[in-house]
């Protein structure tokens, strides 16, 4: 009992520091320092939250941008042995895990290229991100899908690039990642537009 009562109380005691003190530490100094950070990025419009800008949506219309393809599943409702596409779940975040020389990537990837309708395609138009919930997509990206986007709100092109413009975010601190445009600001910019 002796060596024991000792193993006991430190497991009690790092228990409630790591598993109580410090998150909740955690959460109080990243709260007061960043609470949009903090709260998941939630993006609100007119007072009712639409989203984050840490996660994509699925938006499938032509009125709008769309993301990357998302790679995330779910188990199938009909046969629990397989999965179906649930695009964009975060429960499910994860890559599809297919090798650059899988056939059943390079046959997707073909077929996703040969409907958009041209030879060459920036890569995150056609390849999914590694966690399936990437909000982000190049400024290429959204370059290549202002004409639909334009046709199908009935809106003059160089109105919606210059809005793809104003929505490219630069490498972080000028030096890390890549250049990129949030699909949701930029959705929700878009519906925020007034037609003249």
């Amino acid at each position: 009992m002796r060596t024991l009562r000792p193993a006991l109380v430190l497991i009690v005691l790092f228990t409630l520091l790591t598993g109580v003190v410090l998150p909740i530490a955690f959460s109080g100094v990243a709260t007061a320092v960043a609470p949009q950070l903090a709260g998941g990025s939630i993006v609100e419009r007119d007072g009712k939250p639409v989203g984050s800008a840490l996660i994509g949506q699925n938006f499938a219309s032509g009125r709008y941008f769309h993301g990357r393809p998302s790679a995330t599943t779910d188990t199938d409702p009909n046969d629990p042995s397989k999965t179906v596409p649930v695009p964009y779940d975060a429960n499910s975040s994860g890559g599809s895990n297919l090798a650059p020389t899988s056939k059943a990537l390079i046959d997707r990837v073909t077929k996703d290229v040969a409907a958009i309708g041209l030879k060459s395609v920036p890569g995150d138009m056609v390849t999914t991100s590694a966690s399936g919930l990437d909000p982000d997509i190049s400024p290429e990206n959204a370059m290549l899908q202002v004409a639909r986007v334009a046709r199908a709100r009935n809106l003059p092109e160089d109105r919606v690039r210059g809005l793809v413009e104003q929505h490219v975010e630069g490498r972080l601190f000028g030096l890390l990642g890549q250049p990129r445009v949030n699909v949701l600001s930029l959705n929700l910019a878009l519906d925020a537009l007034k037609v003249s």
